[in-house]
């Protein structure tokens, strides 16, 4: 298979972008149907609705993209407030702040078709003040 061009690769940054701006800082879930491979979109759900209710206000800033071949590598900042459940905890009301996350999006036809992320979850459980 041909690697992607210039013009794909813009388009595989443009749906990553697409998914930090519009699902998850702008809570619209439905779009993951619309970004995601259908067999990784009710795996995305999965992830991203739960975190949504634990979080209703995340911000998630980028600050890195990098485009190579079919995958794009984000790095991101996160921040938001603990409204809901989270991991076996009950909501504190506190805030964590620009806790690290890095992921690598791979693409088939122009759709998310595989993920993988770190994020300093560590760190974002001592800003809530919650134990692991």
């Amino acid at each position: 298979m041909p690697a992607p061009d210039d013009a794909t690769r813009s388009a595989h940054a443009a749906v990553t972008t697409r998914l930090v701006e519009e699902v998850l800082v702008g809570g619209n879930l439905g779009m993951l149907d619309r970004l995601y491979t259908p067999a990784l979109a009710p795996v995305a759900h999965r992830w991203i609705a739960p975190f949504h209710t634990s979080f209703p206000d995340v911000r998630m800033q980028i600050v890195q993209l990098v485009r190579e071949e079919d995958t794009v590598a984000a790095r991101f900042r996160c921040s938001g407030i603990q409204l809901g459940p989270w991991r076996g905890h009950a909501p504190t009301g506190r805030r964590f702040e620009n806790i690290d996350e890095a992921y690598l999006f791979t693409f088939r036809e122009g759709l998310i078709a595989k993920a993988w992320g770190l994020a300093d979850t560590l760190e974002r459980f001592r800003r809530l003040g919650l134990r692991p």
